[in-house]
């Protein structure tokens, strides 16, 4: 039986939770579309929070990695398609590293793309009533990091794996301590990420998407 590894952040910037573990966490142990899933939670910490999920890939051995992280600015699901090899820090990690204009991998080349389906993904939430958007851009904080590093590991080690990153909003009770932000309710975050992982071990290849419709 196959294996997906999911991965979710600790909280960060004073936050007392993290929307992408509490998505994430209820997936323990769960089996989707015949694969089993084990759950990883990271620190929000530039450097570390790679060895632990290469340790995790490691251990877990999975024939599919799918990160997930916070973006409290963004009312939908964001499916990433691309990081970068940039660290710039706009407030420092949990182990109170700031790096700015710094390299994630160094050698590594300028950027790796999402080997998940990440149209079929969007495509699939939005069919299932819930936003979801791809992303250009993972940012440059610990998110675009292990998005990054992820890729750039599989790529180097395990180019059969496929890998990618995925965005969540804050949940209600977040939001309510940043006027005006999005949110999104827990369960159907969970939701969302059950059907990424449905979307990707459904489809090989990502689906192209050509004047409203799908192939």
């Amino acid at each position: 039986m196959k294996t997906i590894l999911v991965t979710a952040f600790e909280p960060f910037d004073s936050e007392t939770i993290n929307s992408s573990w509490e998505a994430v966490r209820p997936l323990q142990g769960c089996q989707i579309a015949g694969a089993n899933i084990e759950v990883r939670q990271l620190p929000c910490v530039f450097d570390t929070s790679l060895e632990q999920l290469y340790a995790a890939i490691g251990r877990v051995k999975p024939e599919v990695v799918i990160s997930v992280g916070e973006a409290g600015n963004r009312p939908h699901i964001s499916v990433e398609r691309v990081a970068i090899n940039v660290n710039d820090a706009r407030i420092p990690d949990n182990a109170g590293q700031q790096p700015i204009d710094t390299l994630v991998i160094a050698g590594g080349p300028t950027a790796y793309f999402s080997t998940l389906p990440i149209k079929a993904i969007a495509n699939e939430l939005n069919n299932a009533g819930i936003p979801a958007k791809v992303s250009q851009t993972a940012g440059t904080f610990v998110c675009n990091h292990v998005m990054y590093g992820l890729l750039h590991y599989l790529n180097q080690r395990f180019p059969a794996v496929r890998g990618g990153f995925i965005h969540v909003p804050y949940l209600p009770e977040q939001a309510t301590k940043h006027s005006g932000a999005p949110s999104m309710a827990v369960e159907m975050m969970t939701t969302a990420l059950k059907i990424a992982i449905e979307s990707t071990l459904k489809h090989e290849k990502d689906m192209t998407i050509t004047g409203g419709t799908t192939s």
